[in-house]
C-alpha cells in the first residue's frame, strides 16, 4: 500500500501548539498513526547520567498524530492533500491536490 506521508517528507503542522511549523518527517509509526517531525513538538526529558552520556534536562522531539500534519506542496510551499495517479509507464506516484505537481519520493538515508 502506498502511503501519503513517508519518512523524509517535508510537512507542515496543522493543529496544536506547534501549528504553522514545518519540518522533515524522521519516523512514521503506522500502527499508532503518529509521525516524528524534526524540530517540532519539543518536550523536556530528565535523563540519568550513563557512561558517555551526561545526565540533565534535554529537549526531545515527541510524536504528533498523523492527522495534524500535511505535506508541503512542492510548487507553492503550502499545505496540500495528496492523491495518487498511475503514470503511463505503470508507476504509482503521489500528486499534490492543490497544484497537481508530482511529489517526489524522499531519498533514503
Amino acid at each position: 500500500m502506498a502511503s501519503r506521508i513517508r519518512s523524509g517528507d517535508s510537512v507542515i503542522v496543522l493543529a496544536g501548539r506547534e501549528r504553522g511549523k514545518t519540518g522533515r518527517v524522521r519516523l512514521v509509526d503506522r500502527e499508532a498513526n503518529r509521525v516524528l517531525v524534526e524540530g517540532v513538538n519539543l518536550v523536556k526529558r530528565h535523563t540519568k547520567a550513563r557512561p558517555g552520556i551526561p545526565g540533565g534536562i534535554i529537549d526531545k522531539e515527541a510524536s504528533l498524530h498523523i492527522s495534524n500534519v500535511a505535506l508541503v506542496d512542492p510548487q507553492t510551499g503550502k499545505a496540500t492533500r495528496v492523491s495518487f495517479r498511475i503514470e503511463a509507464d505503470g508507476t504509482k506516484v503521489r500528486v499534490a491536490r492543490k497544484s497537481g505537481e508530482v511529489i517526489a519520493s524522499p531519498k533514503p538515508e
